[in-house]
């Protein structure tokens, strides 16, 4: 039983496929899944919030949350368009590459600002970072005039449309992201200290570990992974807008716990999170095909929610550990 638990997801993302593929099939004679733009579309689509939900992996695994993300995302998209046309296209590559220096830089501030908090202030990380989500929304709004920032430059959008080998940009992005971050929770002591301290963060202190700077540098990563989705989104649609993020922060909190993590803290990876941001895409893409209202995602997400942390509480009753 305990082991189907921890599967859950997998094998929802099975079925889900299954169903569409049986639906595309009875309804249009013609395949859901097995399209080159279905797939690439998918990809995309779950590529936008891994890039939210990879940093969120480690703070919720620490045991924390980190709700600035989508805020911090339109902050950096802001930045980006701003230096970008600040300087004109005519400076090709090498405007582009000071913009991507900049908006990433933005967004390293919003997540020193939460470690700091976190850390040294000891505000709650709900809190916190809350009140982090209202500044940088406020501050990208003043600094773009209330209003989308639209840019022209082939390069940017290159970085958001182009197409490399057959993978989008933004997907191939995501994927090495997912690579590194996963390394580096599984095989390094920052990962095992990650572990620990939301598993018992006592513990941590005890054997040496120093816990505020550890925290600093989880806030620092989920605001830096948000500042690379509001530069591939700024790229994408040759504008930076202060809400970049924001229809993807329920998506992207969602993926992290339909992959495996813990409400307490202490569990989850970034392959789960990676199937959590493909379940979530598959359901956007597959009710669209449907013919569904584009609102009825949020009802399909929230319900798959529910049932994560059902799973997630049925899995910690079965080894005994208290929600």
């Amino acid at each position: 039983m305990k082991s189907l638990l921890n599967a859950w997801s997998w094998l929802f993302l099975i079925l889900i496929l299954g169903f569409f593929e049986l639906y595309a099939q009875m309804e249009t004679g013609n395949t859901f899944l097995f399209r080159v733009y279905t797939l690439q579309s998918i990809a995309v689509a779950a590529s936008q919030i891994l890039l939210l939900a990879l940093g969120l992996t480690l703070v919720i695994v620490a045991g924390h949350i980190d709700l600035s993300i989508a805020f911090t995302t339109g902050f950096s998209a802001v930045v980006m368009a701003l230096v970008i046309r600040f300087f004109g296209p005519e400076g090709g590559w090498l405007t582009v590459i000071l913009a991507l220096g900049v908006g990433l830089l933005a967004a390293i501030v919003v997540g020193l600002i939460n470690g700091w908090l976190v850390a040294f202030i000891n505000v709650p990380s709900f809190i916190g970072t809350l009140g982090t989500y209202g500044i940088a929304r406020g501050v990208a709004l003043i600094v773009a005039g209330g209003a989308t920032v639209s840019i022209r430059s082939d390069e940017a959008r290159a970085i958001g449309n182009g197409i490399i080998l057959g993978f989008p940009v933004p997907v191939l992005v995501a994927a090495v992201v997912a690579i590194v971050f996963s390394y580096l929770l599984t095989h390094t002591k920052f990962g095992v200290h990650t572990y620990a301290l939301g598993a018992n963060r006592a513990s941590v202190e005890r054997a040496g570990v120093d816990v505020k700077k550890h925290l600093v540098i989880l806030f620092v990563l989920s605001a830096f992974t948000a500042g690379i989705g509001g530069l591939i989104y700024t790229g994408r649609f040759s504008a930076g807008a202060a809400n970049a993020g924001e229809p993807i922060l329920l998506y992207a909190v969602a993926a992290v716990f339909i992959g495996g993590a813990s409400l307490t803290g202490g569990q989850g990876t970034v392959v789960g999170t990676v199937i959590g941001a493909i379940i979530i895409a598959v359901i956007q893409f597959g009710l669209v095909f449907s013919g569904l209202p584009p609102y009825w995602q949020f009802v399909a997400v929230g319900l798959v929610i529910i049932v994560a942390v059902i799973v997630d509480q049925s899995r910690d009753r079965l080894t005994g550990v208290s929600s």
